[in-house]
């Protein structure tokens, strides 16, 4: 069998009506490949296996689980990519969709990976942390709104699809998860330089108890901070609204 490791924030899914419903989400939305991350014991996979018709990928970090995996599921072999999804090549060079029960040491970090992996990756459906998935999807106003909410819903439609209880994993973590849904919309709002917005936003939400004035100083001349969209704070602008302000920066 195999060993859970702590440090690669390892928790395995094991109750098998979650599994089964999560690959039902899949399913919901036809694509012709997929890429599976961080499979570690299987209990997406040998479901995900029996789709038929599509091109198949893996990408796993843990040598002990990529053994596992090639004895286990033998139809695996040769789909199996050694590495962290942060590090490795864009796995498809046509358009992709991307499932996981992401390690939530590097949840956050998957979601700009995916960003940046945003023309290709046409759906993801994802187990993240249920804090971390609220914020996702979180809309203007709220306090779970902040960069994950506006970077990914520039690009995504995010749905917060259902909560899975911590007895579902093994070991059970001590926080509950959420399942999610990205589908990929384009570049409705125009976006010229995505480094340049993510900059501006990070910058914004560095001190959201203040009005904007004071985070984007820098990045703005002095009579343009003038304007009424400076004396508000960064979790009351809708994504269009930090479009307008990237359209007025120096």
């Amino acid at each position: 069998m195999f060993t859970l490791k702590k440090s690669l924030g390892q928790h395995f899914l094991k109750d098998e009506s979650i599994s089964e419903r999560i690959v039902a989400v899949l399913q919901a939305h036809p694509f012709s490949r997929l890429l599976e991350v961080g499979p570690g014991g299987g209990a997406l996979t040998k479901y995900l296996l029996n789709i038929p018709s599509i091109e198949f990928k893996v990408v796993e970090i843990d040598k002990e689980k990529i053994d596992f995996l090639s004895t286990t599921f033998p139809a695996l072999q040769g789909h199996i990519l050694e590495g962290s999804i942060l590090e490795i090549p864009c796995p498809f060079q046509e358009k992709f969709t991307v499932i996981g029960n992401f390690p939530y040491n590097i949840s956050t970090q998957i979601v700009f990976r995916i960003i940046e992996w945003r023309t290709h990756v046409e759906t993801m459906i994802g187990m993240f942390q249920k804090e971390v998935a609220q914020r996702i999807c979180a809309s203007p106003g709220s306090k779970e709104y902040g960069i994950l909410s506006v970077l990914t819903q520039a690009y995504y439609k995010t749905e917060y699809l259902f909560d899975v209880d911590e007895q579902a994993f093994n070991p059970p973590p001590k926080v509950k998860s959420g399942v999610i849904r990205f589908t990929y919309l384009g570049n409705p709002f125009g976006i010229a330089k995505h480094e340049k917005f993510q900059k501006l936003v990070k910058a914004a939400f560095g001190q959201r108890r203040k009005q904007l004035r004071n985070p984007l100083k820098p990045y703005f001349d002095p009579a343009v901070l003038k304007e009424d969209i400076f004396t508000k704070r960064a979790e009351q602008l809708s994504v269009q609204d930090f479009v307008d302000l990237l359209n007025m920066m120096r």
